[in-house]
This record gives C-alpha cells, sequence and structure tokens, in this order.
C-alpha cells in the first residue's frame, strides 16, 4: 500500500522546497537522507554561539522578488552583502574586479585610466595569440583582462581549485569575466542578498515542518530502494550517475574540505571571505563565519571567533561530490544520463547532483516554485 504521494531522497533546498509545495498542495511526503542531520550542504553547526556553514559559505541572492519574497515568508534575512577579498603573497585587494582593485593593482583613480592599463594587457595578449582564438583557460582570460590581474587573483587560485594548469583547462570554463568600473565590493549584482537571521537551519526548520523525515537513510542501500512500494512518485537529488548504477561510466567532481577551529579573538580577519590566491598557501580561501551574521559592535559581543581554511581536492569515492567538472566527456556524459532520466516514470531529477549542474540557491528554489507539483 502507498502512504505517501512523494519520496524525497534528500532533503537540501531543492528536497526541502519541493517538499514544502507538495504538503500546501494536500500531498503526503516522506524526505529521506543519508546524513545525521536535515538541510544538505547548506546545513549550519551552531559554535560559541555563531552558525557555522558547514559545508562553505552559502549566501542567498537573487533579483527574482517571488523567490525573496518566497523565503523570506519562512525566515526573515538579513543585510549581509558579500564583498570577499582577495589575499596575493601578503598584498590585499577587493573583488570582484572593480576601481577599487585597480587602484590597489596600477594607482588608477579614473574609469578610463582603469579601462586603458586593461587594454593596453589585453592587446598584448591577443597580439602573443597572432589574432587566433584561445585555446585554453590561460590564453583565455589573458585575453580578457590582461596580465596583472591575471597572475595576480585569477591563476594559481583555479589551478588549486581545478587540481590542474590553466593550460590544461578549457577556455569555455572563463568566456567572461566581470569588470567594473565603479568603486564598489559588492560581488553580486543581484537587487536582493542575505543570510537567514539564525542561520540556514531556521530556513530547512520552516520549509520541513510538518512532513515526515528520516535522517541515517541510504536510499540505495535501504527499503526505499523499491520506493514504488511506499510512494506514487519519487524525487531524487542525488548523484545522476549513482541513480543509474554507473552504468555509462563514473562523472568527475570537484570536492572541497574543511579545517575548522575557534580562535580565541572576537576579530580574526574582519571579513566573511578571504580568498588566497597564491600556491604559497594551500587552501583557498578562509571563511570567518561571525561576520555572516553578526555587524558593528555585535561582532565584538561574542569573544570568539570561528574560522575555516577551505582546501579544494579531487573527489574520490566516499567524499561529498561539490562541482561537476564541466570538461567535453563529463559534460557529453552527463548529457547520455540526463537521456536516461527523461525515460523514467514518475522521477524528478532535481538539483545540483541529480542534474551535475553548478547552481546557487536562489535559482533552485525558482526551479521547485515553477514546477507542477500534483
Amino acid at each position: 500500500m502507498q502512504k505517501y504521494d512523494y519520496l524525497i531522497v534528500g532533503s537540501g533546498l531543492f528536497g526541502a522546497t519541493f517538499a514544502y509545495r507538495a504538503k500546501q498542495m494536500g500531498l503526503k511526503v516522506l524526505v529521506i537522507d543519508k546524513r545525521p542531520h536535515l538541510g544538505g550542504n547548506i546545513y549550519c553547526e551552531e559554535v560559541e554561539g555563531i552558525q557555522v556553514h558547514k559545508y562553505g559559505a552559502h549566501i542567498f541572492h537573487t533579483s527574482n522578488k517571488k523567490v525573496w519574497d518566497f523565503v523570506n515568508s519562512i525566515v526573515e534575512f538579513n543585510r549581509y552583502t558579500n564583498c570577499p577579498v582577495a589575499n596575493y603573497k601578503g598584498e590585499l585587494y577587493n573583488l570582484p574586479f572593480n576601481m577599487n582593485t585597480f587602484y590597489q593593482l596600477w594607482g588608477v583613480k579614473t574609469p578610463v585610466e582603469a579601462q586603458a592599463k586593461i587594454e593596453e594587457q589585453r592587446m598584448e595578449a591577443i597580439q602573443t595569440l597572432g589574432n587566433r582564438e584561445p585555446q585554453n583557460l590561460e590564453e583565455q582570460a589573458l585575453c580578457l583582462v590582461g596580465k596583472d590581474i591575471f597572475e595576480r587573483l585569477i591563476k594559481e587560485y583555479t589551478e588549486k581549485q581545478w587540481g590542474r594548469s590553466c593550460k590544461e583547462l578549457p577556455a569555455f570554463i572563463i568566456r567572461r569575466l566581470p569588470v567594473r568600473m565603479v568603486y564598489d565590493n559588492n560581488y553580486f549584482n543581484d537587487k536582493y542578498q542575505g543570510i537567514p537571521i539564525g542561520g540556514y537551519n531556521k530556513l530547512i526548520e520552516g520549509l520541513l515542518q510538518g512532513i515526515d523525515c528520516k535522517t541515517d537513510v541510504d536510499f540505495f542501500h535501504s527499503e526505499y530502494r523499491n520506493w514504488g512500494k511506499i510512494a506514487k512518485k519519487l524525487v531524487y537529488t542525488g548523484a545522476i550517475d549513482e541513480y543509474f548504477d554507473y552504468s555509462l561510466g563514473k562523472l568527475d567532481w570537484r570536492t572541497v574540505s574543511f579545517k575548522t577551529r575557534i580562535e580565541n579573538t572576537a576579530n580574526f580577519q574582519g571579513n566573511a571571505v578571504v580568498n588566497y590566491t597564491s600556491h604559497e598557501v594551500p587552501y583557498t580561501r578562509v571563511i570567518e563565519h561571525k561576520h555572516f551574521e553578526h555587524f558593528g559592535q555585535d561582532v565584538y559581543n561574542l569573544p570568539k571567533t570561528v574560522i575555516s581554511e577551505e582546501y579544494s581536492t579531487e573527489y574520490q569515492s566516499g567524499m561529498e561530490p561539490y562541482y561537476p567538472v564541466n570538461d567535453e566527456r563529463n559534460n557529453a556524459l552527463a548529457e547520455a544520463y540526463r537521456q536516461l532520466a527523461e525515460k523514467e516514470t514518475n522521477v524528478i531529477f532535481g538539483g545540483r547532483l541529480a542534474q551535475y549542474k553548478y547552481y546557487d540557491m536562489a535559482p533552485i528554489v525558482e526551479q521547485v516554485l515553477a514546477l507542477s507539483i500534483n
């Protein structure tokens, strides 16, 4: 006897938002997750009164008012604005690339001066190629922003992220680089931006309120693998190749690991995110979680702080898959799996793992809000 209308595998943002909408429609839903907690990668742990983003920094941003109003109807979001800083061999630069960055690099003070400097370096790179098309990421980036920005802020950071030389990475990864001729360190152009007050667990708890949930359940090694006996339909948010038992081959992923520690100071680095862009430092960035939710004097009202060093590594079995590897082999393989997925009846594949696509959070919510759920 089918007890549920939907079995949802995975309690991340796609699964939780889907469950919320299904419950609104009067449908009965069961959510299972193999982790010991709900929330997927947006799960937070409270340490020293600070919401620690256990799986890396998550900043919600969107220009879609419907999406923003929806998440704020579950939990109020704060005013956090993402303004990362890059540390290259001890020198600090503002991100994204803007007039502050160009002043730090060259001492230029006007957009005309900055544009001329970038154009001069771009033309050097284009002439070096003899007007042929860039063949790899390094050539592409040099043609977009020139050698100074590339060498200090892109090259080594990208190589740490991907574990391979920029000359080995395809050009299409970096077809465009945002360059802003204004003194504005806001990383995102979106109209709305923030963090749930009290952390992302508040968002997940609100979405899943009143819904049957089970943790520590592995879909593939449990009674739920024969989901048709339990539910009429399945929402699957795990890795798409695993769903099909790797029948066409395994997809590649990049993953990240974290070294998190408590620092006996109220303010460790003065910013939520500092990127380390040279090979001299093994991690890609340091996250100081306090700055996502604590501002002004509030920072000093908590005597300690929590930081996480983030390391990018090649995915191996047993690790958490984070980022799709968007080269030709993996894109073709993922497309073949997507074609298999389309043939599955009563199964919805949702989220970055099931679609083998990197997503920010807002587009995931937008996708689920657009679905016809019945």
